[in-house]
């Protein structure tokens, strides 16, 4: 575990290093640094601190969120094709952020903000749709309700749009991207990231306890309501956070849970910090693969795209994997 730890580790800032040379155009990155360090105005010095510094920052910031919060899903449903759009928090961003992008309020804060007052609306609504001691099959169905209501929504909207710009401008935020965004994103989704990872991390015992059984964890003192809450409020605020700049980056919290979950014994508790390693990595790799595309060919792609390329056919696979032989 410790070793796993260490190697993803060092993966993620090896990557995440890596991520700063990458460009339309090279760039001396430690001639930069330095420029930066003795305030000298240069313009390598602006590309890397206000351009690649927070695409790199956010896209390890979003693919930490992204794992930990599907490690934690599935660990508490018990489900290993859960993920964090399973219970509205992603589609509630999304159509919070849609909503802001509609009515032109698109610019400074107004789509984050949005997307996160989105996020927190629908996951809240589908907490209470299950109600407090609703079983998991109850609160996926409320989940999967939500989500197809919310689908329906923007779709309405993406129809009812005003202009084609407008449309073009919704769509370009629902593939996702960490791609032309500053500093000021990456501070708007720091304290929600944070404060939400951190409640997710708290329920590493509780979420070990229930492989058990909810009655042998209760025996254990585990206080499942509360563990529940913990879940929904962590997962809506660093989702929120996080879709709400980024757009909907699919598949990386789905994916990075099975590919790490050997390296923690099948512990889900153990899962959490491996997984938000594993989903910064992998979404710093997939940020670094589009913007080496873009440079070969010049086409404008974006990385929720990789992401679900890469993603859709290992849904799949896992699918065919809980198919029951014949």
């Amino acid at each position: 575990m410790k070793h796993a730890t260490l190697i993803l580790g060092l993966v993620t800032a090896a990557l995440g290093l890596f991520s700063l040379f990458i460009g339309s155009n090279p760039i001396p990155v430690f001639q930069a640094l330095l420029d930066r360090l003795h305030d000298i105005p240069s313009a390598i010095a602006i590309v890397l601190t206000e351009v690649r510094l927070p695409r790199t920052l956010i896209a390890l910031l979003a693919g930490a969120v992204l794992g930990l919060c599907g490690a934690a899903l599935q660990g508490f449903l018990h489900n290993p094709l859960a993920s964090p759009g399973l219970i509205g928090t992603s589609g509630g961003a999304a159509f919070g952020a849609v909503i802001a992008l509609y009515f032109g309020f698109g610019s400074g804060l107004g789509v984050p903000l949005a997307g996160i007052a989105g996020a927190l609306v629908a996951t809240w609504t589908v907490y209470r749709i299950a109600g407090r001691d609703g079983d998991t099959l109850t609160l996926i169905l409320a989940g999967v309700a939500i989500n197809a209501l919310l689908t329906a929504s923007i779709s309405l909207l993406l129809s009812l749009a005003p202009s084609p710009y407008a449309v073009q401008e919704i769509v370009v935020w629902l593939l996702g991207s960490v791609a032309n965004h500053g500093s000021d994103d990456l501070w708007l989704m720091l304290p929600g990231a944070l404060t939400g990872g951190l409640l997710l991390m708290r329920t590493r015992r509780a979420l070990d306890a229930l492989t058990l059984g909810e009655e042998t964890a209760a025996s254990l003192g585990v206080d499942l309501m509360r563990t529940r809450a913990q879940l929904f409020a962590g997962i809506a605020l660093a989702m929120g956070s996080v879709v709400a700049v980024t757009g909907a980056i699919g598949f990386v919290g789905l994916v990075t849970p099975h590919l790490l979950r050997p390296l923690a014994a099948h512990r889900p508790g153990r899962l959490l910090g491996l997984s938000a390693l594993g989903g910064a990595a992998l979404l710093l790799a997939a940020d670094i693969g589009v913007r080496l595309l873009q440079r070969a060919t010049g086409a404008s792609i974006q990385v929720g795209v990789i992401t679900a390329l890469l993603g859709a056919p290992f849904f799949l696979w896992l699918i065919l994997r809980q198919r029951s032989p014949a």
